[in-house]
């Protein structure tokens, strides 16, 4: 098998199996092609994408262990869809660097660490993945992309930007209702998330002023996705600060307001 197998092994296999293939045990200097499959994750019926919506759930609920498993359950989904996405990027860009490919090989490695991370914890807690419905959210967002640079925007400095404020905020719940060992996981999130930051950071200032980070940064976004969805419940400045974004950067980000709904549900408090 060579790195174009193994890349449309990740995306197009239907099971876990196949997302937690080892890109990094292939030639990166292989030069991929673009599929010709239509870009669409493979998803066996065990984990396939449902309509069905549930509610994550409340901070205040987390000293019952079904409700911890649950976050888990979206906290895991998340990781899926992000080694599903890298898993295209790598496939939609042909002129890619030797580098460009490093970096996100490096990046589905450490979200298939994350994935195995929350499914051992959530099975301590009785609950196996794909027990509760999974949502495409993040995909269907995704699926607008058309070069590397609206792929680190969208991915990097928003999705995974927002998870910096969030593996803060649930490290500290979980400790709170004392889970260290979800605790202990959502640390090792927050560490890899600053690398990837940094990555989508490096990658976008390296096709503009740094200067101008945060307009480049706007219009690149798909048009249903604003700078709301790069922040969670509460806002950390040191995330962000080493990943190196500079603090006019994150003082755009802070300052920032839509009527995206979820930056202002009251429920999450």
């Amino acid at each position: 098998m060579n790195l174009q197998s193994a890349v449309e092994q990740v995306l197009f296999g239907g099971s876990i199996e196949d997302k937690l293939l080892d890109l990094s045990e292939f030639d990166l200097k292989f030069s991929l092609t673009p599929t010709k499959k239509e870009i669409l994750p493979g998803r066996n019926k065990s984990i396939e994408f449902s309509k069905e919506q549930i509610k994550f759930p409340r901070a205040g609920s987390f000293h019952l262990k079904e409700k911890r498993a649950l976050a888990l359950h979206f906290f895991a989904n998340h990781e899926l869809l992000a080694i599903e996405m890298m898993a295209a990027a790598l496939l939609m860009f042909p002129d890619l660097t030797e580098s460009f490919k490093k970096n996100l090989v490096s990046t589905i490695k450490d979200e298939q660490k994350h994935f195995l991370l929350y499914r051992k914890r959530m099975n301590q807690l009785g609950v196996d993945f794909g027990d509760y419905p999974l949502n495409d959210f993040f995909w269907r967002q995704f699926a607008s992309i058309k070069s590397p640079e609206e792929f680190y925007a969208l991915v990097a400095l928003t999705f995974e930007s927002a998870n910096l404020d969030f593996a803060i905020y649930y490290r500290d719940i979980f400790g709170e209702v004392e889970d260290l060992e979800c605790q202990k996981i959502m640390s090792i999130v927050l560490e890899d998330e600053i690398k990837h930051v940094a990555r989508g950071r490096s990658f976008l200032e390296s096709q503009v002023d740094p200067k101008e980070l945060w307009n480049y940064y706007q219009s690149l976004l798909p048009d249903k996705i604003t700078p709301a969805r790069s922040k969670g419940i509460k806002f950390f400045d040191e995330p962000r600060l080493k990943a190196g974004l500079s603090p006019e950067f994150i003082s755009s980000q802070r300052d920032y307001r839509d009527q995206f709904k979820v930056t202002k549900r009251k429920e999450w408090d």
